[in-house]
């Protein structure tokens, strides 16, 4: 690779200026523009009462592992009242806790303790809908046509000589129509699954509800909020129909009047004033909108502080490629002055190892784009189970637990990247729980992934993941918000974080390569003669 650095790629921040190794504190009304985030899908991180479903009590008596691992702060998916006909995410009390995971009282146990080991605490909300189980959406099903119960939710009549069709060919994320017909013949809208009814959000109650859920958990001390769905909720009026061509949960050139309706702008301005009078918290949106012009209207100062990037999460393991998104990601917050975000997983997509070919050599790639991901400036978000270089679980089709899965065919679905994590032994359950049934099947090989086995492992993925966020967290080289890009082989790049030096390389080639000057900080695999080999990456200052 050349030593000279081509013309620098900019975020639009302004660079922090480098110094000594060790890095000085962070203002804390922006602690969340360079955090990392640890997700943890509640439902398999640990089980502390043996039902074989992770609990609230269970995070509680692992937050010294998170403590050790070194992250910022957590992100709870839902764990609200529900029927879980989509594991949470259909909630009928946002205001209270499943008893599958808790109560009220260990939430704030849980609350207390994540804050005495300085990690903040973030939670998800669902704003787009409830469960079909809510108190509302039961109202409103005993209610007339035309009730105020059921101008909550979005209710139509239908098309034809007697009202038998849909009110327009909206169809559902999950495969299927969005509409289902109830008994005294009108349909009501859903945009997932039927038991996730879509609230009408011109409707001001619906706002002067969802203030309230916000106010309820900012009270108790949550440090910021994950927005699901957050390109949805407003719907232009008339519910006009989408081009057939759409279809997905993304918008696309054909028009679909589903997603990134302006009027959901209003939606995030309201939840950024109640924000703002809690110094400190924050919020992040679920937004999958790639127009870059589109998507920075909800970076706006007075709108989320945090987008989802997904960027990478779409992009194969190709450097040329992987350049593209990582500038591609920093043109959008450089329009509003708002920090990028970086991901490889989450809960709906299949775990970077599979992604990236599997096995060993799936391994090694996810092993690389850890450290090109943790060398970027902005706020990371990993996901529960990554660190310890977990691979999809292949889930036998009698226990499939995906509702997106079972209605629109998908194989395997969400599932295969959501199952429990393995914490110590030899044997399912691993820890996880004292119930050898957990609520998705664990695998039998998984006894040398487990934390136990990886912890005292110099060269586990657990420790490379320890050691970048460790070196992230206090070595000035990760200073500055601009990115330098090398001259590189054809299969590789390189880049240098402009005010602090830290260069980051990557090898997507078949062949080890000659990296730039500077002292090696940290491998995702051992060099080769001094070069950096194939599927692999590098800092060094």
């Amino acid at each position: 690779m050349r030593a000279e650095p081509e013309d620098a790629e900019t975020s639009g921040a302004s660079p922090r200026a480098g110094g000594s190794a060790t890095r000085g504190p962070r203002k804390a009304l922006e602690w969340w523009r360079e955090a990392v985030f640890y997700q943890v899908y509640v439902r398999s991180f640990a089980d502390s009462d043996g039902d074989g479903v992770g609990d609230l009590e269970g995070i509680r008596s692992r937050l010294g592992y998170l403590e050790l691992l070194g992250v910022d702060a957590l992100w709870l998916t839902p764990f609200y009242r529900s029927p879980m006909a989509d594991h949470g995410y259909d909630i009928a009390d946002p205001r209270d806790v499943d008893p599958m995971f808790g109560t009220l009282g260990d939430f704030d146990v849980l609350l207390t303790e994540a804050h005495k080991r300085k990690i903040k605490v973030t939670v998800d909300v669902v704003p787009n809908h409830t469960s079909n189980q809510h108190a509302w959406f039961k109202s409103a099903m005993a209610a007339a046509p035309g009730s105020r119960e059921r101008e909550r939710y979005v209710f139509r009549d239908g098309v034809g000589p007697r009202g038998e069709d849909p009110p327009n060919n909206w169809v559902s994320a999950f495969g299927g129509p969005a509409w289902t017909r109830v008994p005294d013949g009108q349909w009501y809208l859903h945009l997932f699954a039927p038991q996730q009814p879509d609230l009408n959000w011109a409707n001001p109650e619906v706002a002067a509800d969802l203030e309230r859920t916000l106010r309820f958990w900012l009270e108790r001390g949550v440090d910021g909020f994950r927005i699901d769905v957050a390109h949805g909720m407003a719907k232009p009026p008339g519910l006009p129909d989408m081009d057939p061509r759409a279809g997905g949960f993304t918008p696309t050139d054909y028009y679909d009047p589903r997603w990134d309706y302006d009027g959901v702008h209003e939606i995030h301005q309201m939840i950024r004033k109640v924000l703002d009078e809690f110094p400190e918290t924050m919020a992040v949106g679920e937004i999958w909108v790639t127009d870059e012009e589109r998507l920075s209207r909800y970076l706006r100062p007075d709108e989320l502080h945090l987008a989802f990037n997904f960027r990478l999460v779409l992009t194969h393991f190709d450097a040329d490629a992987m350049r593209t998104a990582i500038q591609r990601s920093l043109t959008v917050p450089a329009k509003v002055g708002a920090p990028a975000t970086w991901t490889l997983s989450n809960h709906d997509v299949w775990r970077q190892v599979s992604r990236y070919g599997g096995g060993a050599q799936g391994v090694r790639r996810a092993r690389a784009m850890a450290l090109v991901e943790l060398a970027l400036p902005g706020a990371i978000y990993l996901y529960n189970g990554e660190e310890l270089g977990l691979a999809n679980v292949d889930i036998p089709a009698s226990a499939i637990a995906d509702p997106r899965a079972k209605t629109s065919g998908a194989e395997f679905g969400r599932d295969v990247s959501r199952v429990p994590l393995p914490w110590e032994g030899d044997l399912p359950p691993f820890g996880f729980s004292r119930n050898p049934r957990t609520w998705l099947p664990m695998p039998g090989d998984w006894a040398e992934l487990t934390v136990e086995k990886q912890i005292e492992d110099a060269d586990s993925t657990l420790s490379l993941y320890r050691q970048a966020i460790e070196l992230r967290k206090t070595h000035t080289a990760f200073g500055g918000d601009e990115l330098e890009w090398y001259g590189a082989p054809a299969g590789c790049f390189a880049f240098r974080r402009r005010g602090g030096g830290l260069v980051c390389a990557l090898n997507t080639s078949a062949s080890p390569i000659a990296l730039p000057p500077g002292e090696v900080l940290l491998a995702s695999s051992p060099l080769v003669d001094g070069k950096l080999p194939a599927d692999s990456a590098a800092w060094l200052v």
